[in-house]
């Protein structure tokens, strides 16, 4: 989504550079200079970009839903950012819940959300799924075998 000269309101303030809002219906993300994806979790079969462009007339509107994958990780949070941390290059430090960045998957970019301090998504494109998939779990599987 594009904004023009102010901000969309569409149901929670926008992040800014490296963040990620959860509100009551939908969640977002920054992913460049006024730019946002917007997730509206569970409802991949409803048109929701028609919901998004009423919510911010004006705006430029790209429907994403058959073009990504979320693989969303849950866990204690030491193991869960050992995982990460063998994945992608992201100082985890610094990449507190409520932040997201686009780095780097073996090959592939992909976009890392810290959801909540024991729960990371990591969306990529759907038609590398096979290959996000096979990289978390070897990485699993290695870190299991050092334990």
């Amino acid at each position: 989504m594009r904004r023009r000269a102010e901000p969309p309101q569409i149901g929670l303030p926008l992040p800014g550079p490296g963040g990620w809002v959860e509100g009551a219906d939908c969640a977002a993300f920054w992913t460049g200079p006024d730019q946002w994806m917007v997730e509206f979790p569970g409802r991949a079969a409803e048109d929701v970009a028609s919901a998004l462009t009423a919510r911010a007339p004006g705006c430029s509107v790209s429907e994403q839903t058959d073009g990504f994958v979320a693989f969303e990780i849950e866990g204690d949070t030491p193991p869960l950012l050992a995982l990460i941390s063998r994945l992608v290059n992201i100082d985890l430090g610094r990449f507190p819940p409520g932040s997201a960045t686009r780095t780097g998957f073996h090959h592939m970019s992909v976009f890392v959300i810290r959801r909540a301090e024991d729960r990371m998504a990591i969306l990529g494109m759907r038609s590398a799924a096979a290959s996000i998939w096979h990289g978390l779990t070897e990485a699993a599987e290695r870190l299991e075998a050092l334990t």
